[in-house]
């Protein structure tokens, strides 16, 4: 049973773990930066640690200063939000290995599902159908050309451990191809410090769809239906909107459950 629960985060996200906590009963515990020392979940919680000045890479992202904090203030859990550590499969590990529960994902699903190419196969193992292209990695030119040849320009050559856009280059031909593979390694080193990528056959004019799915440790999953990404600038969204207005009822039950079945 959770007593009490150390909020691993700051802002919006934190007054939201913080009133759903107070609404089971439940105790809490916000760390924060110097400079959120004021901050209103700060404010509200049962109690509150400083664990480091105001950058991120020196409070919120010190995954010892939190389990710390954790300790001294006697947390059951460790609630991270989103953002920051909510996806850090190692701090998801050394969370349980403290004898505290991680409000969030197994370390072992977080490394699936960051990984790009194991989660697309993690889908086709599930049976959920999946754009065409490379099985795993691409490792080199040649195996880009012959990947490309046989499921058709343009390609979309994407970075294994992205995000956010990055990562990503289009090549309409083969004479595109080697600098499209070369750009979106280099980009993918400098932004996530790994140049794996994989190919997929380019969609110029898809709807950008996403399922919102809740699941618990019960094996009880169920979609929260579904948002609408599809208005973006260089593969970023600009706008997401709910419901999709190109879906019908039947259709968004379809896609959900899917989705809610292969998790």
């Amino acid at each position: 049973m959770i007593e009490k629960v150390l909020i691993a985060n700051r802002g919006e996200i934190a007054l939201r773990i913080h009133r759903a906590c107070k609404e089971m009963g439940i105790a809490t515990v916000v760390v924060h930066s110097e400079a959120d020392r004021d901050a209103m979940a700060v404010r509200l919680a049962d109690e509150s640690v400083c664990i480091g000045p105001a950058p991120s890479s020196e409070s919120y992202l010190k995954k010892s200063r939190i389990l710390a904090a954790a300790e001294i203030t006697n947390a059951d859990a460790i609630h991270p939000g989103y953002g920051f550590l909510s996806e850090n499969a190692q701090f998801a590990e050394m969370v349980e290995a403290h004898g505290l529960k991680f409000i969030g994902p197994k370390a072992q699903h977080i490394r699936t599902m960051g990984d790009k190419i194991a989660a697309k196969q993690a889908m086709i193992d599930a049976g959920v159908p999946v754009v065409p292209g490379s099985d795993g990695g691409v490792t080199s030119i040649g195996d880009a050309k012959k990947i490309a040849k046989k499921i058709g320009y343009p390609v979309l050559i994407k970075a294994a451990a992205g995000g956010g856009g990055r990562g990503m280059r289009v090549a309409k031909s083969e004479k595109e191809l080697e600098s499209a593979v070369r750009a979106a390694k280099n980009e993918a080193r400098s932004a996530f410090g790994d140049d794996s990528v994989y190919l997929e056959k380019y969609l110029s004019t898809p709807r950008h769809i996403e399922i919102q799915v809740i699941a618990d440790s019960h094996g009880n999953v169920a979609h929260l239906w579904e948002r609408d990404c599809s208005l973006q600038r260089r593969h970023q969204k600009v706008f997401e909107e709910a419901p999709s207005p190109a879906l019908n009822q039947a259709q968004r039950e379809e896609i959900g459950g899917i989705v809610a079945k292969a998790v």
